[in-house]
């Protein structure tokens, strides 16, 4: 099965400055291009891959030196204190969703296809996209649109699902787009419903919070001068690894100690965002948004 192909494949992994006997994980295995490629740089170490979706299982690599777990992310630390693995040499994160995921109509992320609102990553979940638009109060879906898709009119978006879901269920992808037609703007109808399923599926996944939670854990697995790679696709995401790195916090001001000195627990390796080179930007649409970050344990 092929997901798609890997964002800033040799960038990233080479960022890890991978140790031929090191620990390694790779924290969004997909269709295992990166997994693949780090295990080329590995020895006698290991590779341990992290992701909650079912389908992605059925890519993993028959190694010795490969250990696959099917969860999300958020549980990093718990899994590695169950190998009894206290401390690792580098963590690699390639956020976002697939692009096999999105050509997928079954899975419910597109609005270029007709089917089921469902856009769970982790099918074994039970809220999907369907339940967001038809249970969640007013107040929350425009919450949901406003902070995770930065949408202008939220308020009047989230009034039409409401006014429409009182006549009928918004089950389809097709008749959520029924119910917001007269919020779309002339003209920009694909980059405003991008901004709709981008909202609703981070709201359905738990997405910030999760990499809220996995980037905390990070600076307490990594080993000293261990490296953290992170490749995100939009500002959300992306602001919150750059405070990480550069604040050791999500929002404010860094902590000090006594003398002044930062309390930071990575320095940032590429002193500004990596992004695809051309080459790669004309045969990879989702290398487009791509911005990736690299940061080395203090």
């Amino acid at each position: 099965m092929t997901y798609h192909e890997p964002v800033m494949l040799q960038e990233s992994v080479e960022g890890l400055n991978i140790l031929p006997d090191g620990i390694y994980v790779d924290l969004t295995f997909g269709g295992g291009g990166h997994s693949a490629e780090i295990l080329k740089r590995l020895d006698k170490g290991l590779l341990i891959a992290f992701d909650q979706d079912a389908e992605a299982e059925k890519n993993k690599i028959e190694d010795r030196r490969f250990l696959f777990i099917r969860q999300n992310f958020a549980y990093l630390k718990n899994y590695l204190r169950y190998l009894e693995i206290e401390h690792v040499d580098g963590i690699l994160a390639d956020l976002g969703v697939s692009s096999h995921h999105f050509d997928d109509p079954s899975r419910g992320f597109s609005f270029r296809f007709e089917g089921n609102l469902d856009m769970r990553m982790n099918t074994s979940n039970d809220f999907t996209a369907a339940k967001l638009v038809n249970e969640y109060p007013e107040k929350d879906l425009i919450r949901v649109f406003k902070k995770y898709g930065e949408i202008d009119n939220g308020g009047k978006l989230a009034g039409r699902i409401v006014k429409y879901r009182t006549e009928k269920t918004i089950d389809q992808i097709a008749d959520l787009l029924e119910s917001i037609k007269d919020c779309i703007p002339v003209n920009r109808e694909n980059k405003y419903l991008a901004k709709v399923f981008q909202a609703m599926r981070i709201e359905v996944n738990h997405e910030m919070e999760s990499l809220e939670q996995m980037l905390e854990q990070t600076a307490k697995v990594l080993n000293k001068r261990g490296r953290l790679v992170v490749i995100t696709y939009h500002s959300l995401e992306d602001r919150l690894v750059k405070n990480f790195i550069k604040k050791g916090k999500f929002s404010g001001e860094p902590e000090k100690d006594f003398f002044g000195n930062l309390k930071v627990p990575f320095k940032a390796v590429n002193r500004s965002v990596i992004t695809a080179g051309k080459e790669e930007l004309s045969r990879n649409n989702r290398a487009r948004s791509a911005k990736l970050r690299i940061a080395e344990k203090l």
